[in-house]
């Protein structure tokens, strides 16, 4: 019987190192050109993507330069992809006016692709509290839905502790900060720009999150009339009368109209306007510390003119 081995054809060691390398080549992400107009933002989006002066600096280097650290985005079922992270370079690389941004493509579901998002902004030093309580809002509850899938035997209260604990630990804060800040989620969306702006401290603003959303709605015409913003005091007796089922329209003008204690013997500067007269740069202790040794000099010069009389 004639042996078949000369039939058998052996793959060389080219050929089989080769194929292995264009298989790990194949799995390896790679950074790719994409057309802006192909890149959609991420739905939701909870940080706001302003043209400051930053953005404005982020153009020009991009327009020198180029985008030195990728994007990342996911495609989409509708066509095009979907930003997960690089919204402003590539809103910066629309101001420099370039075609094409570098991205890394990724295939993610929703939950992975928005503890990403979050991640990814977080730790930015100039964070609306709008933008962290969203934020904090949408990992939360991403985390929360891959327990569920993750380990159907936990019972959900454990599952809503774990993905807790995850967000403050990932962001630095406790786990009690992370749901303060999540409560102003709740608030409408006039009340929560208040809270951006610094017209509403943050302390008020989560206890005014518990009031009806129609409340909150009539807390702000009780705000306009009185031209005035809760305190933490009024803003816990206004929660306190909500829960009761007591709080209207009149009951909140009463506390509008209220005196505030702390307000009797302040005066507040704007930081705007204290801006003009001190050194760039300086935080509002600093400039606090400025205007007294101003006003100071301005005093003592007054007090030496009026005794040369």
């Amino acid at each position: 019987m004639k042996s078949s081995a000369k039939n058998v054809k052996l793959t060389s060691v080219d050929d089989l190192f080769s194929t292995e390398e264009s298989r790990a080549d194949e799995q390896r992400e790679k950074v790719v050109e994409i057309p802006l107009s192909e890149i959609h933002p991420f739905e939701n989006h909870p940080f706001k993507v302003i043209v400051d002066d930053h953005m404005l600096d982020m153009a020009e280097s991009i327009r020198e330069h180029g985008v030195l650290v990728p994007g990342l985005v996911r495609p989409r079922e509708e066509g095009g992809y979907e930003m997960v992270a690089g919204h402003r370079r590539h809103k910066a690389s629309e101001l420099a006016e370039c075609e094409t941004m570098p991205v890394i493509i990724r295939d993610l579901d929703d939950d992975a692709a928005t503890i990403i998002m979050v991640d990814s902004n977080i730790q930015r030093e100039t964070l609306l509290p709008s933008e962290r309580a969203w934020a904090y809002r949408m990992k939360l509850e991403a985390l929360k839905r891959q327990g569920a899938r993750n380990d159907l035997t936990c019972v959900q209260v454990e599952h809503k502790l774990k993905a807790r604990d995850i967000v403050a630990n990932d962001s630095g804060e406790s786990g009690a900060q992370v749901r303060r800040f999540i409560r102003l989620t709740e608030l409408i969306p006039p009340l929560l720009d208040m809270v951006d702006e610094k017209k509403i401290a943050f302390n008020p603003a989560v206890e005014l999150s518990y009031l009806k959303p129609e409340e909150q709605t009539d807390l702000l015409d009780a705000m306009d009339s009185e031209q005035a913003t809760p305190s933490l005091s009024q803003a816990q007796r206004l929660k306190r009368f909500s829960q009761e089922g007591t709080l209207n329209i009149d009951m909140m003008r009463a506390i509008m109209s209220e005196e505030k204690k702390a307000e009797v013997d302040k005066v507040v500067i704007p930081m705007k306007v204290v801006s003009q007269y001190c050194p760039r740069g300086y935080t509002p202790e600093q400039a606090m510390n400025y205007i007294v040794r101003v006003l100071e000099r301005a005093w003592q010069q007054r007090q030496r003119r009026e005794q040369a009389r």
